[in-house]
C-alpha cells in the first residue's frame, strides 16, 4: 500500500520561501513519476509540480518559475521548492504520483495527511 509522508509547511510571508518534502512507501518510487498537488478551502485539489522519472518537470502557468520540483531516488523523497510565495499559494499540499496515461495525470488513491501551507500578505 502506498504510504506518503509530506512535511515543510509553515506560516510565511508574501515574498518568503519553503522547501516541502515527501517521503513515499509502499511503491517502486523511481518507476513513478510523481507530482505535488495543493487543496484550498473550497477549491478543487490541482497539481501544481510533476517530475517524471528521467527528471522532466512541468507546472502550471500559476506557479512556473517560482516552484520547483525535484526528486532523490535513493530516499524516495520528493521536493518542491517554493520561492516568492503568495497569500494565493495558501493550501494543504499533497504529494502523490502523476502518472500521465491519455492526456491526464494518474495518482494512486492513497493520499498523505498534507502539509499546511499558509501565505499572508
Amino acid at each position: 500500500q502506498v504510504h506518503l509522508v509530506e512535511s515543510g509547511g509553515a506560516l510565511v510571508q508574501a515574498g518568503g520561501s519553503l522547501r516541502l518534502s515527501c517521503l513515499a512507501s509502499g511503491i517502486i518510487f523511481s518507476s513513478n513519476a510523481m507530482g505535488w498537488y495543493r487543496q484550498a478551502p473550497g477549491k478543487q485539489r490541482e497539481l501544481v509540480a510533476a517530475i517524471t522519472r528521467g527528471g522532466s518537470t512541468n507546472y502550471p502557468d500559476s506557479v512556473k518559475g517560482r516552484f520547483a520540483i525535484s526528486r532523490d531516488n535513493a530516499k524516495n523523497t520528493v521536493y518542491l521548492q517554493m520561492n516568492s510565495l503568495k497569500p494565493e499559494d495558501t493550501a494543504v499540499y499533497y504529494c502523490n504520483t502523476a502518472n500521465y496515461y491519455s492526456g491526464s495525470y494518474r495518482y494512486s488513491s492513497s493520499w498523505g495527511q498534507g502539509t499546511q501551507v499558509t501565505v499572508s500578505s
